[in-house]
This record gives structure tokens, C-alpha cells and sequence, in this order.
């Protein structure tokens, strides 16, 4: 990897989390202030929420007749997911020690927060839980895996990926042999060093 692309992957990187700052601290001041684990939006917001809020009878005689067929199916891959996330706990639980690779917390991936939301019914913030616990556990996941392969096979496809993890851009490029195990050693070094960019000197 060039100085350039090294160089511009941190720019970019350092932008990235600089607008989420961002978005995130005109939210906060705007509409609601963190405390603890409770958030606490100001007395005429609440009010706002209440008034807006659909009532369980309302909601269901509004929803329309395919979010009801369709119900059984979503639900029904909760007992997947909850497998799923078992087995993938036990994977890193198992492997990851024996190479000295830095356990990904789970909690760190599952944010409950939209239940606090005065303006949603029960059946609206069980399906907020829902989705929630789904895209924590597929990003959870997803560094579970990006962590794996950056120890096993840091090398970028021949083709396009699509959705591709954030230590994806710094691996080796495809075809790239010389020096292709020395490189491997830096990014394992990396990892275990608790480096979340990848490799120091790719």
C-alpha cells in the first residue's frame, strides 16, 4: 500500500468519525441529554411524544394485511440469531485466546435505547428491540470475522467486494506476493497490539 493511499485511508477514516461526532452532538443538544442509562428529552418534547403515540388497537387495524403474514417469518428467525450469536461467542471464546487475539465485546455491539421512546406502542418498540439486537449481532459478527481473517488471510479480493468490513481497505492487495509474509506478521502484530486500522506499516 502507498504512503498516498495509507494517507488518504486515515483522512478518510478521521472524517468518518468526525462527522458522527458531529451529527450525533446537534442531536443530543437538540432533542434529548444522555444520563447514565436513561435519556431524558425536555418536558414539551415528552408531551409531543405522547400526543403522537398510536394506540395498540389503532395500530393494529392500520397495519396493513403483509406486515401481519409476514410476522411469523420475521420472528421466526429470532431462534437462528440467538444460535447464531451463541456460536460465533464460542467461537471467538475458543480461538481467540489460543492466538492472542483480542476478544470483540459484545455488549459494545447492542444498543436498547429506542424503548424510551414515548412516541412508540409496545408492539413498535418490540420490533425496535428486534432490529437492534439483529444489526448488533451481524456487526458483532462481522468484526468477529474481519478479526479472523486479518490474522488468517489479510489479502483483498480480485473483484469488487460489496460491504466490505472497515480493515478490509488496509489488506494486502490480490496477486501482491513479494513480501507477502512479512506483511502478514505486521498485520497479525497489529491485532494482537489492539491496532483497530489494520497494519501500521501496509
Amino acid at each position: 500500500m502507498t504512503d498516498r493511499i495509507r494517507e488518504l485511508l486515515q483522512q478518510i477514516s478521521a472524517l468518518e468519525s468526525e462527522l458522527k461526532d458531529a451529527l450525533h452532538e446537534r442531536e443530543h443538544h437538540v432533542l434529548f441529554q444522555i444520563r447514565g442509562k436513561r435519556i431524558q428529552f425536555e418536558r414539551g418534547v415528552r408531551e409531543a411524544h405522547r400526543r403522537l403515540k398510536t394506540g395498540l388497537l389503532r395500530w393494529l387495524l392500520d397495519s396493513r394485511p403483509q406486515s401481519l403474514l409476514s410476522a411469523p417469518f420475521i420472528y421466526g428467525m429470532a431462534l437462528p440469531l440467538v444460535l447464531f450469536d451463541l456460536s460465533i461467542s464460542l467461537y471467538q471464546a475458543v480461538c481467540f485466546p489460543l492466538y492472542g487475539i483480542p476478544l470483540v465485546r459484545h455488549g459494545g455491539y447492542f444498543v436498547f435505547d429506542r424503548a424510551q421512546l414515548g412516541y412508540l406502542n409496545l408492539i413498535e418498540k418490540v420490533n425496535c428491540a428486534y432490529c437492534s439486537y439483529g444489526n448488533g449481532l451481524l456487526a458483532y459478527a462481522t468484526e468477529i470475522t474481519a478479526r479472523t481473517e486479518q490474522y488468517w488471510c489479510p489479502i483483498k479480493h480480485a473483484r469488487k467486494v460489496l460491504g466490505s468490513h472497515a480493515r478490509y481497505a488496509r489488506f494486502s492487495a490480490y496477486g501482491e506476493a513479494e513480501g507477502y509474509h512479512d506483511k502478514l506478521r505486521e498485520f497479525r502484530a497489529a491485532l494482537l497490539a489492539g491496532d483497530d486500522s489494520g497494519t501500521k506499516s501496509s
